[in-house]
């Protein structure tokens, strides 16, 4: 087992605050009056593991574009990382495009929940959402950024994936990414009406036809690799937390005052990086040798421990059925556990 003494990558989280505050698809439940992290201490964190020579960084909220500040934190990170940046689009016009050009950004990333604006609308909860993330893209695209979209595949937007993925095509952007539906902040209050079966899920999936020049991304089998190993989170508050993903489960220290490194060495933290998963998918662990067993965050959702298979991977599913939480999930609250129910 690798356990590395510096993580590869790091994702931060300059707010959780969001101006679809609406959506179904949130992942994020902003606490009124929490201090997110200062400029100034971000940069310093950046530091520290740019010090280390981490290789990638990725900014996404909420919507990291409501901070005004957050153009200073992307030139910050691209001269030492490959920077990729997520948004919903609706708040990137022609100068916001042209300012992550000019910085260098490696990827923009924008959600768009449907091909059309009927189906997105429904699921951000947003008149007039749609036209401004396609506007966003088309800024991006026009700019010149590397721009991919990102779709949470749902049983609200399941009907409309290859039209999307058509729609990414003629927008001009490089690649779909088609994403899980994760059991985390408001997303988890709505399962019953967003989520699906795995055999439905895989069979809109297989369904796909990619057009030319469009890459499509997709995380379940054969390509469900475990990415805990390498990974490092820092939400807005200063929670390090291994994985965007695992935001409401894990929580290895506060990063507000102490250094980021103090919290990689925490050993639930090392335990969770290293976990081996017994009858783990070969076909899935031939994408990253390093890792198998899958996503750890709906491992640990689904069956409540670090080392359990992935269920939203076909030959480790166990029977699961992913339209049904588990009784401990549902009134589990958002956002990270303290430090002592997260070391249990």
């Amino acid at each position: 087992m690798i356990n590395l003494p510096v993580p590869f990558s790091l994702w931060m989280q300059p707010t959780k605050r969001s101006n679809l505050p609406r959506s179904l698809l949130a992942y994020d439940v902003s606490v009124p009056g929490a201090a997110e992290l200062p400029l100034s201490r971000m940069k310093e964190l950046l530091q520290e593991v740019f010090d280390r020579e981490v290789i990638s960084t990725f900014f996404e909220g909420g919507e990291p574009f409501l901070r005004e500040d957050f153009l200073d934190l992307v030139r910050y990170s691209t001269p030492n990382a490959f920077t990729i940046v997520r948004t919903n689009g609706t708040l990137v016009d022609r100068d916001v495009a042209k300012a992550l050009k000019d910085a260098s950004v490696g990827v923009a990333c924008v959600d768009l929940e449907g091909a059309t604006a009927s189906t997105h609308e429904a699921l951000v909860r947003t008149p007039g959402a749609y036209d401004r993330t396609i506007n966003g893209i088309r800024s991006l695209v026009a700019a010149g950024v590397p721009t991919f979209v990102t779709a949470i595949l749902n049983r609200i937007n399941a009907g409309e994936m290859q039209a999307l993925l058509d729609l990414t095509a003629d927008l001009g952007a490089e690649k779909l990414g088609i994403l899980r539906l994760y059991p985390l902040g408001v997303s988890r209050r709505h399962w019953d009406a967003l989520s699906m079966t795995l055999e439905a899920q895989t069979a809109v999936l297989d369904a796909l036809q990619t057009p030319p020049d469009v890459q499509l991304m997709r995380s379940w089998h054969p390509s469900d690799p475990n990415c805990c190993w390498q990974m490092a989170a820092i939400d807005a508050y200063g929670n390090s937390i291994g994985c965007p993903y695992l935001r409401d489960f894990a929580n290895y220290g506060s990063v507000v005052d102490a250094p980021f490194m103090d919290t990689w060495r925490n050993k639930k933290y090392i335990e969770v990086r290293s976990a081996s998963v017994e009858g783990a998918c070969t076909d899935c662990a031939a994408t990253d040798k390093n890792r198998s067993g899958g996503c750890r965050s709906t491992a640990y959702a689904f069956h409540g421990r670090w080392d359990a298979p992935d269920p939203y991977c076909s030959t480790m599913n166990q029977g699961v059925d992913l339209t049904v939480l588990p009784d401990w999930l549902v009134h589990h609250p958002a956002g990270p556990p303290s430090l002592e129910d997260a070391d249990r």
